[in-house]
């Protein structure tokens, strides 16, 4: 049996991964570079830095006979979803499909997220049912419902994202970006500080306030770890509300979350005390390519 292939190439992370016999096997991924002290990459540095790091990905993975190649094509399960980076994955995988002439499947990032997410906590059977997703990265903070394979959005962030919020806040603390990591370390507990006022209005919230409030803790001479604290109590206050305001409307059903954000310490454990929350391992929080893998291996035994 010939293992399949998936390819993500996102704003920050060049990915690539095999799947053989429902097991991934290889999970590769390149970071890509941001200066010291930014905020974020533009476009045109992303598709640059992946046309650099893909060869590099492909020499680790080595020669490979292959079944199949799936990759992101698109941000989200959307009309008129674009990001430019993408272009530099599917160009790669359509010259690797065409050249071993196999099938090339084309999927969302986020809809890797939440494959790569299933198939960390064991729940794979989920694809053929029904479940509530989370996406919370830094690019995106959105709640799905998703129903054998189809995904609908319900709503999310109408300003910046979580992981958005993060790092803009960890850049100012000297953090090195991407923020995620070193700010769960300097956290000491999230659970003994107040958050701040959270604003959700059904499935929709907005964020930039927390930045406003934390850029203010930092000015009048707040410890950082306590800046910290305070940040991730309030993120989990929010998605804290988005979730029962979604069981609220949908009942009792499966909850998972994905995305980098996701795989913060203190988030991970509040979710799954407070509603028995799935989360994938850090390994496939982050962005990766092994959901895409996974994904075309489904779909090309029929199982999507």
């Amino acid at each position: 049996m010939k293992p399949c292939l998936g390819i993500d190439t996102s704003n920050y992370t060049t990915s690539v991964a095999t799947s053989l016999s429902g097991k991934v096997e290889h999970n590769l991924r390149i970071l890509l570079s941001v200066g010291e002290g930014e905020r974020g990459l533009r476009q045109s540095d992303a598709v640059f830095q992946h046309t650099v790091n893909l060869p590099k990905v492909f020499e680790t993975l080595g020669e490979v006979s292959l079944r199949a190649v799936g990759v992101s094509a698109t941000p989200r399960d959307v009309d008129g979803s674009y990001m430019p980076c993408f272009l530099s994955g599917i160009a790669a995988a359509t010259a690797v499909a065409s050249t071993h002439g196999v099938p090339l499947y084309r999927f969302s990032h986020q809809h890797g997220h939440i494959a790569a997410a299933l198939y960390s906590c064991g729940r794979e059977d989920l694809h053929h049912s029904s479940f509530l997703a989370f996406h919370v990265s830094g690019g995106t903070t959105e709640l799905t419902l998703v129903e054998n394979g189809k995904i609908a959005l319900l709503g999310g962030t109408k300003d910046i994202s979580c992981g958005k919020a993060i790092d803009r806040i960890g850049v100012l603390m000297g953090l090195k970006f991407p923020c995620g990591k070193e700010l769960d370390a300097m956290s000491v507990d999230p659970s003994a500080v107040k958050p701040g006022k959270i604003t959700v209005d059904g499935f929709d919230f907005n964020l930039s306030g927390l930045e406003n409030k934390a850029e203010k803790l930092l000015h009048d001479g707040a410890e950082k770890s306590y800046v910290a604290d305070f940040v991730l109590s309030h993120i989990t206050a929010v998605l804290t509300k988005l979730t029962e305001n979604a069981l609220e409307k949908y009942g009792e059903m499966p909850i998972i979350y994905a995305g980098g954000v996701m795989s913060n310490r203190y988030i991970n454990k509040t979710l799954t005390d407070r509603f028995g929350g799935l989360f994938a391992e850090s390994e496939y929080s982050c962005d990766n390519a092994a959901g895409i893998a996974r994904l075309t291996e489904m779909k090309i035994m029929g199982e999507l």
